[in-house]
Formats: structure tokens, C-alpha cells, sequence
């Protein structure tokens, strides 16, 4: 079937959304004496150097204040560009390479040395929720969003563990007193098509409301990737009294990813010739389902003191049957096929965040106590074999696997972190931050099938002491030391084979720059640092059978970003990442010693840049966007042998709003339609890539009303 379905949460809600929006809003309380609200207006694109952020540091001070560095993305910036996709909009942000472009199955990034879920996190509106087996696919698209922050290096003192390189934090849409609804109506190559609708007002004098809906579909540039899904968010917000608030929001959403899962390489390049066809079986499956819960209360108790408590609930239910592992030999012209998998996640985690926020004099303190239990169960197959075909008779493949898929294992993990920030002003000029953050992990592994249950706890220390030095009121430098933390492997999936391993340990020291300049008209940051981790897993010089901890691998380098408004028509934009990784101890099987190598899909240089022209006629307004994205060479493999080569891609886009609340939107994606490679891999299994996109062409239609 070509055509997707809207799930029943989703066809149910947004009809009741609507009359519930068109009716007229009445209460039986006395209206609530509510705080004046300023807006203030700001100029279309910036770095977000005056804004507040919680998204690297807890207490709330200013981007331009903070001695970290944080990348700020608006929902007027990446409409410009014609990103829609997530792993789009946070791969542009400077050192942030996307893994997985074509694919839903996890939104997976490598930047500052580092790479995957196990190092990069993702975060929603400041919460991280568990991740099973390097799986996060949500959040997959921006409706529903206004704003990503990234905040690079080691950010356990804010997120936990699994942040070395950076996470990304999506800030949702909020409810609001003002009427509002939005669509989105669009369509494209590949047969592809989208469908956006969001909504919010007030219901009452003390109620108001946001809902959000999404649904896509597209029928993909490779065989059998066909891809579709739709989402739902909603948030009601009850506000008796200026002090005090309570949310609840709920969330549902499902998809099916493109049953893709790359093309084979040779020393980490493409083979042309292969390119477009799918290696996995022709009844291959990959269904998604995610389910989210929040309540969320702020109350400010007096001048001084404010508590905050947010209680949740997840719960996804996934499932792959696939072949996912291919290796061509160009001499036999064959292609060997493996890793006959058919598995299912069944996750569910229920957290609960205590925090609160003291103004004392020159101190901002926030104090907190984080406790969630993950519950995971997994079932699977267990077939490793390895299939050989003649390249010229490559007709589809049933899904023959011997081995059934049968419950293997649950896992449970209960963790408290608790974590206190001061933000002290010792001056009109200086500001320093401080914070510490205790991780305790309660694990517990029940097998179903053998021997391997055990119980373990993990325990990790974050902290960081940064200082901030204001040179007038738009330059800022700083400096700061931190440590974070993360698992060699998924918590959730520990084995009886590294039971023992203990949390990584990452330190970075950090100096930076940023400021605005031209009255306002251009932002700019730059900043230098060096990240030492140890403990990776490597193998015993004694014994290169034994998988120990021990290893260490280091990261230097440089990020710069700037935007400028040239004139009321021009506003260029763009970002700079250099980063020197290598790997200082690292013995892999049979004795391969891997030390002074670059760590797999590792680029050295990256790069975007972006130049806009706006003009305003009888017509309405016209904007032309011309973008570059530049990654540098990388290797799919930790000898340093296959070799993925560097590419620069152009995007561009075109859009014309007639009327102050309609826009129209023309998005070229990969203008020359170059063949590049997002990552690769290369083992004695598999040597395969995932190829980026090739030419795309989007049509959409914005509405506001």
C-alpha cells in the first residue's frame, strides 16, 4: 500500500481539538489577576545571544552570560532554510554532524570527537528519556517546536549521562491566551506529502491550550524505503493565580520508517552501480509507537524562592524484522547478507523531577532531585549467518530466518541524581557558575532464556566551574573545567559480558567568545576546547581476547559562528567546526593496536553557510536562500583504512508571502545531486554506508490565522 493512516489517538483528538477551540471560553471563577505581558519584537535570525536559556544551566541566566557554548535555532531560522526533519535542523548547528539522514530509526549525530547515542544526547524541553539500544527516533520532525538549543561538550551536570559531544534540548510550543491556529500543507519528490495543523487560545480565564498535529508520507529514493507516520501533542495549561501554574501534556505518536539500512561500500566508498537498491528482505518490517505523559507545576512561592515539580510517564513500543548487515566483493561479484534480525523493545519509563530556585543576593541556586525507573523487555532472534548471492541475480529475498523471535531478557533500572547550580555575580563584569551532579543507577538484568541475571550499581560525578567575563554590555569571555560521564554501552541492555564496566569518565576545558556588534545587526561566538576521556573499552595487552576497560581517546579543536544583517535585504549566516580526535590507547581484536587513529565517522572539518535575500513589494515579501553544507573526510573504521571522502552539498529555497499570515515555499534540496556518504561502516561483517539524499524538490503552503 502507498498511503499511510492517521492513528486513531490522532483522528480522534483533532476533531474534539477544534470544537473544543471554537467554543465560546467561559468560567464560573472570578478571573485570575494575571502579570502584564511585555513582547518584545526581534529581527528575524540570530544566534540567541540576548536570550535566557535553562538549556545550559539550570538556573536560567542568559546565553550571552553562560560559560558554555550553546547553539540557539528559532522556528523562523529553519523554515527559511526549508528544514522540517530534526536530524536537518540540528546536523546545521556548528560540529554536528547527522549519522542517520535517511532513516527515522534514531536521531544519532557525531560532533566534537564523539558519536551516537551513547555520547550525543537528545532532550525535550530540558527531560531525557531512556534509550534502548542506541534508539531515539523522537523527536523525528519540527512541528510542534519553536527552538532547539545545543549545548556542546560534556553536559552531564544538566542532562546525565551519555552527553560527552553535546545535546540538543527542543523546546516546545507553549500554550497561549491568543487565539491561534496554524496548517501546513506539503508535497514533494518522491511522492512525498505532509500535512501540519496546530491550534491554541484560552478556554477560560484561568485555561489555555496548545495542540499539535502531523502526518507524513513519502514514498522514498531507494527500493522498499517507503516511509510514514503522524503525531500528536497537547498541552493544557491552568493558571489560577500569577504564582502558580500546572500543565498536563499528552503525546502519541507512530511511525514507519524506510526499511533501509545503506548500500555496500568498498574502503568506505559507494559503489555506484548498487546505489538505489535494497539488500534487506522483501517483507521487512519497522513499526515505532511512542506515548508520553507530563504533569508539570511552578509555583513562586515568594520574591525568592520558586518550586518546581514535573512528574512523567513514556512508554514506546517498537519492532524490526530486517537484514542489516551486507558486504560486496567486487572480485566475485557477490553480495553476502546478514544479520537476519527480528526484535522488539517493549520500554516504558516513569520519572519524577523536585527542583528549587533560590535568589539570594548575588546568587541564582537551583537545587534539584531527579528519580526515574526504566523498565525494558526484549525480544529477538538469534541468526548471524551470512548469505552469498551472485550480484546478477539479486531478485527480492522472503524472510527465511530459522531462528523464532522469543522473549530474551527485561531489564529494570532505578536511578536518583540529585545536583545543585549557583550562579554567582560577583560584579557588573564577572559571573561565575558552578554545579555539581550525583548519578546513582539501581540495575537489574533478569534472563529468560540462560544464566545471565545479575544485579549492579552505577554511579557517576559531574561537575563544572565556569567563569564569565563581560568586556561592555554586548562581549562576553569565558572559560570553564568540567567532567561528565557516559556507559560503553546501552544501560538498559548491559550483559553478563560487561556487568563489571563502569561509567566513562570525560573532562574538558573550554574558552570562548561571543558578542553582538553593529547595534544589534551581528552576533558572533568562538570557542576552543580539549576533551579527555578514558576508561573506553579496549582489549587486555595480556590476552587480546578480554574486552577491558582502560583505553582513552582525546578531542581538540575550534567553532566559530556568525551572523550578520549587511543591509535590510541581506542576512548571511554560517559555522566553522574543526576538531582534531584520536584515539591514545586502543587495542582492538587480535592485538591491533589503534592508537594516534581517528574515531569512525570522525570528520576533521565542517562547515555551513547560508546567504538570504529579502525584498518587499506590491506582490508581498520574497525571500532566496542559498545554503552549503561541508563535511570532511572521514573513515568508516577505527584501522583508518576505508575511507568515507569529504562533500560539500547546496540547498536553496524560495518563499513569498503574499499576506502578512501566508507563505509559499519552494525548498531545493542537494541542487547537484551529489552522491555523499552520512556515515559508514566497515568490520569484518559489514562494510556498508548510508548515502545522503540525492535531489529533492518540496512544495508547502504555511497559514496562520
Amino acid at each position: 500500500m502507498n498511503h499511510f493512516t492517521l492513528p486513531a489517538a490522532l483522528i480522534g483528538w483533532v476533531p474534539a481539538a477544534l470544537a473544543m477551540a471554537a467554543e465560546p471560553a467561559t468560567s464560573a471563577y472570578a478571573p485570575a489577576q494575571l502579570p502584564t505581558v511585555h513582547v518584545t519584537g526581534t529581527a528575524e535570525g540570530r544566534l540567541g545571544l540576548s536570550q535566557k536559556t535553562t538549556s545550559g544551566s539550570r538556573t536560567g541566566i542568559g546565553t550571552l552570560d553562560l560559560p558554555a557554548s550553546l547553539d540557539h535555532v528559532d522556528e523562523q531560522t529553519w523554515q527559511a532554510r526549508g528544514d522540517s526533519r530534526m536530524a536537518d535542523i540540528i546536523g546545521r548547528t556548528v560540529g554536528m554532524t547527522p549519522l542517520s539522514a535517511t532513516s527515522y530509526n534514531s536521531l544519532s549525530f557525531s560532533t566534537r570527537g564523539f558519536t551516537g547515542t551513547n555520547s550525543v544526547g537528545i532532550a525535550e524541553d530540558g527531560i531525557r528519556l531512556g534509550v534502548a539500544s542506541t534508539t531515539t527516533p523522537y523527536p523525528a520532525n519540527s512541528w510542534g517546536y519553536e527552538r532547539v538549543e545545543v549545548l556542546r561538550g560534556p553536559a552531564s551536570i544538566v542532562y546525565g549521562t551519555g552527553t560527552t559531544g553535546a545535546t540538543a534540548n527542543v523546546v516546545r510550543k507553549q500554550p497561549t491566551r491568543e487565539t491561534l491556529r496554524e496548517v501546513l500543507v506539503g508535497a514533494g519528490s518522491h511522492g512525498s506529502a505532509k500535512l501540519g495543523l496546530g491550534m491554541g487560545g484560552a478556554l477560560s480565564d484561568t485555561l489555555s491550550y496548545r495542540v499539535d498535529a502531523y502526518g507524513h508520507h513519502t514514498n522514498g529514493e531507494h527500493d522498499m524505503a517507503r516511509a510514514s507516520g503522524a503525531k500528536l501533542m497537547s498541552t493544557l495549561r491552568w493558571q489560577p493565580t500569577a504564582a502558580l501554574r500546572f500543565e498536563l501534556l499528552a503525546d502519541v505518536s507512530d511511525e514507519k520508517p524506510a526499511r533501509y539500512f545503506g548500500t555496500p561500500t568498498v574502503n568506505g566508498s559507494i559503489v555506484p552501480e548498487l546505489l538505489g537498491r535494497n539488500f534487506n528482505t522483501d517483507d521487512s518490517d519497522i513499526r515505532i509507537k511512542d506515548k508520553r505523559v507530563r504533569g508539570r507545576m511552578q509555583y513562586q512561592v515568594n520574591e525568592w524562592l520558586g518550586v518546581s515539580n514535573e512528574l512523567y510517564h513514556f512508554k514506546a513500543d517498537r519492532y524490526w524484522r530486517n537484514i542489516e548487515a551486507y558486504r560486496y566483493d567486487p572480485v566475485a561479484q557477490t553480495i553476502s547478507r546478514g544479520d537476519y534480525l527480528e526484535l522488539s523493545h517493549d520500554l516504558e519509563q516513569t520519572g519524577n523531577r523536585l527542583e528549587s530556585r533560590l535568589q539570594a543576593g548575588a546568587h541564582q541556586l537551583v537545587l534539584g532531585w531527579e528519580a526515574s525507573r526504566a523498565q525494558f523487555r526484549y525480544a529477538g532472534n538469534s541468526d548471524s549467518r551470512m548469505v552469498t548471492s551472485p550480484i546478477a541475480d539479486l531478485s527480492p529475498v522472503p524472510w527465511n530466518s530459522p531462528s523464532a523471535m522469543v522473549p530474551r531478557f527485561s531489564t529494570q533500572a532505578t536511578t536518583h541524581d540529585f545536583y545543585a547550580e549557583d550562579a554567582w555575580t560577583l560584579g557588573e563584569r564577572w559571573l561565575l557558575l558552578a554545579g555539581i551532579r550525583r548519578d546513582l543507577t539501581d540495575f537489574t538484568r533478569n534472563d529468560l532464556i540462560g544464566s545471565g541475571s545479575f544485579d549492579k550499581t552505577l554511579g557517576g560525578t559531574a561537575w563544572r566551574l565556569g567563569l564569565t567575563h563581560k568586556l561592555d554590555a554586548q562581549t562576553s569571555l569565558y572559560g570553564q573545567v568540567s567532567q561528565g560521564h557516559d556507559p560503553v554501552t546501552n544501560v538498559l541492555t548491559l550483559n553478563l559480558a560487561n556487568r563489571d564496566y563502569q561509567l566513562t569518565t570525560a573532562r574538558q576545558i573550554e574558552v570562548g567568545l561571543k558578542q553582538q556588534f553593529a547595534q544589534g545587526q551581528g552576533e558572533w561566538t568562538a570557542a576552543a576546547y580539549r576533551i579527555e576521556k578514558k576508561d573506553i573499552i579496549t582489549r587486555d595487552p595480556n590476552n587480546s581476547q578480554l574486552s577491558i576497560q582502560g583505553g582513552k581517546q582525546h578531542s581538540q579543536g575550534l567553532e566559530l559562528s556568525s551572523l550578520l544583517h549587511v543591509s535590510p535585504h541581506w542576512r548571511l549566516e554560517g559555522n566553522y567546526a574543526w576538531v582534531d580526535a584520536k584515539y591514545d590507547e586502543l587495542m582492538e581484536a587480535g592485538g591491533a593496536d589503534r592508537s594516534g587513529k581517528r574515531p569512525t565517522n570522525v570528520a576533521r572539518n565542517t562547515a555551513n553557510l547560508w546567504a538570504h535575500y529579502t525584498t518587499h513589494g506590491s506582490m508581498g515579501r520574497w525571500q532566496a536562500s542559498l545554503g552549503a553544507r561541508a563535511v570532511g573526510q572521514r573513515f568508516a573504521d577505527n584501522a583508518n583504512t576505508a575511507t568515507s571522502g569529504g562533500y560539500t552539498v547546496w540547498d536553496a529555497a524560495l518563499s513569498w508571502r503574499p499576506q502578512p499570515h501566508s507563505t509559499y515555499r519552494l525548498t531545493v534540496r542537494n541542487l547537484s545531486d551529489k552522491l555523499y556518504t552520512y556515515s559508514a561502516v566497515s568490520n569484518a561483517r559489514a562494510a556498508q554506508a548510508y548515502p545522503g539524499e540525492g535531489r529533492r524538490v518540496d512544495l508547502s503552503a504555511e497559514f496562520a490565522f
